[in-house]
């Protein structure tokens, strides 16, 4: 039940390991590819010829679609429209959507046909160059990560910089901001539910050996990821909003220190190989420091409208705390960036364009004005705590959907068998 076999990297030949992936915005998980299976071998005494038929086409689409978009998915340009209207990521996602409910009926009520099939996929953060298993769940999983990584390469799409009509410096316009907001949460949604609902029906002698791509902590730092990634998109607009206090941006900013530390706190002790898994670690440890950056700065700038000494005196030590999260983030971003696949980012805009080119100056200014009473080398020791704000923003409740009418009736060969008899009566 649930037979693993795992494949070596240094024996396989289908990882796609692409050496540069342009810009990026939002980190985008490796690309899991489906290999074919051959339902018919193992269902073909167990299921309707329909059924069986049905499940091969399904899948069969995912593993063609899926091996053509394995080699742009990393491009950074926007996606060219098919002859169907939409794009071949969207198309992807859709055949992902019909598929799963056709596949989950290999699964209902704890059916034995969970475990006749083997299903391949090949991986990219785990040392395996790709992993094979006798479990329906697993493929389920499978595909609930692939639908996640496609919406957050959706998201990267929308928020690279384009060049606006006027010819001025090239930005994302809010309308595709406020949309990557709800792409984050539907991608946060499918990681959610498969940490909740689809890993647990998996047995844990099993879970140990799935691949890295797919452990529990890796699925919640990429859940974590997006909701971080939606909240400082959140910021962003704020910043840009009149209306938007102070304590607003202070909040968001504390909040998206909080997603991002938990992230980084579920993927810490994880065995991430060199490549991708390496390139996931520092995005995640670059998207904290930078997040520091912003909260602290602030925090510096509530303080500092305080009427008492030892307030401005704080305000120092946290905008100076601003400055040096700054200084380290630009660090753990080229770090980010040279590791292989080697990326570069995007010309600056929303949250960080605006604080790189404030925290330098409000931090200078202020620890100069406070300069008698702190000294450079003991701003950080005393920079002040964050608030402790609660997380607002949450995953979409995503379900896993209805088993497909096909399976209600006759789809076994003993309920064929059942119902031609009946009609000879």
């Amino acid at each position: 039940m649930g037979c693993l076999v795992s494949t070596p990297k240094e024996t396989g030949v289908n990882r796609r390991r692409p050496t540069n992936i342009g810009e990026v915005s939002v980190f985008v998980p490796g690309l899991r590819i489906p290999k074919p299976v051959d339902f018919s071998q193992s269902l073909d005494d167990q299921l309707s010829r329909n059924l069986v038929e049905r499940l091969s086409a399904l899948r069969t689409r995912i593993v063609v679609m899926a091996g053509q978009e394995a080699p742009t998915i990393t491009r950074t340009k926007r996606k060219t429209a098919t002859q169907h209207g939409g794009s071949t990521m969207g198309d992807l996602l859709q055949a992902l959507e019909d598929y799963l409910p056709v596949l989950l009926g290999l699964v209902k009520e704890g059916s034995p046909l969970q475990h006749k099939v083997q299903f391949v996929w090949v991986n990219q953060e785990d040392e395996a160059e790709e992993t094979a298993m006798y479990s329906a769940w697993y493929e389920v999983l499978s595909v609930l990560h692939l639908m996640a990584t496609l919406s957050l390469s959706q998201a990267n799409l929308l928020l690279l910089p384009r060049t606006s009509a006027d010819g001025y410096q090239p930005k994302v316009s809010e309308e595709d901001r406020r949309t990557s907001v709800d792409i984050f949460l539907k991608a946060a949604g499918y990681l959610d539910c498969a940490v909740r609902h689809v890993l647990p029906q998996i047995p844990i002698e099993v879970r140990r050996n799935i691949p890295v791509d797919l452990a529990e902590g890796v699925l919640r730092a990429l859940c974590l990821e997006a909701l971080g990634q939606g909240v400082d998109i959140q910021l962003g607009l704020a910043i840009d909003s009149t209306k938007a206090t102070l304590a607003v941006k202070r909040r968001l900013a504390c909040e998206m220190v909080k997603y991002w530390q938990q992230a980084q706190d579920n993927i810490m002790n994880l065995p991430l190989a060199n490549g991708w898994g390496e390139k996931h670690r520092l995005f995640v440890m670059w998207k904290y420091i930078e997040a520091k950056a912003a909260a602290y700065y602030y925090h510096g700038v509530i303080l500092d409208e305080g009427n008492t000494e030892k307030s401005h005196g704080m305000a120092a030590a946290a905008l100076q705390a601003a400055d040096e999260y700054l200084t380290n983030s630009k660090k753990a971003c080229e770090a980010f960036n040279t590791c292989v696949p080697v990326s570069r980012n995007p010309s600056l805009c929303g949250t960080m364009k605006y604080l790189t080119e404030k925290i330098p100056k409000d931090s200078s200014s202020k620890v100069r004005i406070n300069k008698d009473l702190y000294s450079q080398e003991k701003i950080m020791e005393t920079a002040p705590t964050l608030p402790d704000f609660a997380l607002a923003l949450k995953p979409d409740e995503y379900q896993l959907p209805l088993v497909d009418a096909s399976w209600n009736v006759g789809t076994t060969k003993n309920e064929q068998q059942f119902s031609s008899n009946k009609l000879k009566e």
